[in-house]
């Protein structure tokens, strides 16, 4: 393995533990990101809490959630939601999915997720709901196959954020610092609505402060300010 590829695993694991630390995770979710030198294979940890992932726990799929690097390590059920994405974005290099709290209640109700901080412009405007019922009935709401991880692909569309109804988001980006601080502020910015939501009428950002603000948050200067310190806060708390 070249430096750079272990540096891209070992970034993985640190991205499980900031997810887990900042509690956008909890024993539930997980992050994945996409092979460097093979576009249709990924890598994520098996079947294990974000916050005690280590770098033996991380398996490679293909992108239809097969095991390919021979381990005997058991998988996680919904490993389809990263692979169905994958497929649908190849732009894309890193997939999030977790239960926010902060984050549900939009996946719930008519009142829309919007961007209303600058920080959190990155979720976007216009946030896609997924509601599994749609399509496949009564089922227990995890992504079990990649029918409906494909279906799952479909409604997210070129959005960076998808919502599912009763279950939670999935969360996308061209790295796995993108991912990871999208899903982080993602949260923020959902809790930031709610708050606001119970003082009256809400400004939310414009679409031009959007693409400015998202512009803003993906800068080298921004991600790595914050990847930095979020990365050593996990340090420290731990």
């Amino acid at each position: 393995m070249s430096t750079n590829f272990d540096e891209l695993l070992d970034e993985l694991v640190v991205a499980n533990h900031i997810l887990a630390n900042e509690k956008v995770v909890d024993s539930f979710g997980h992050i994945s990101v996409r092979h460097p030198d093979n576009p249709n294979h990924f890598f994520i940890s098996c079947s294990r809490s974000p916050e005690i992932v280590t770098r033996d726990d991380i398996m490679e799929f293909d992108l239809e959630g097969n095991s390919v690097d021979g381990s005997t390590l058991r998988p996680y059920g919904e490993r389809f939601i990263h692979g169905a994405i994958l497929e649908s974005r190849p732009e894309i290099h890193s997939v999030v999915h977790n239960h926010s709290l902060s984050v549900i209640p939009f996946g719930v109700t008519g009142t829309p997720l919007q961007p209303i901080i600058h920080t959190g412009a990155v979720i976007g405007q216009n946030i896609p709901i997924w509601d599994i019922y749609d399509k496949f009935g009564d089922t227990d709401l995890l992504v079990r196959n990649m029918e409906h991880g494909r279906d799952l692909a479909k409604n997210l569309g070129q959005s960076t954020v998808i919502l599912m109804r009763g279950h939670g988001c999935s969360v996308v980006g061209s790295h796995i610092k993108g991912a990871t601080l999208a899903a982080v502020y993602l949260q923020i910015s959902a809790s930031v609505q709610l708050q606001s939501m119970q003082l009256g009428d809400i400004r939310y950002l414009t679409p031009g402060e959007t693409e400015h603000c998202t512009e803003l948050f993906y800068s080298d200067l921004a991600m790595d300010r914050v990847w930095e310190n979020l990365a050593a806060r996990v340090t420290r708390e731990s």
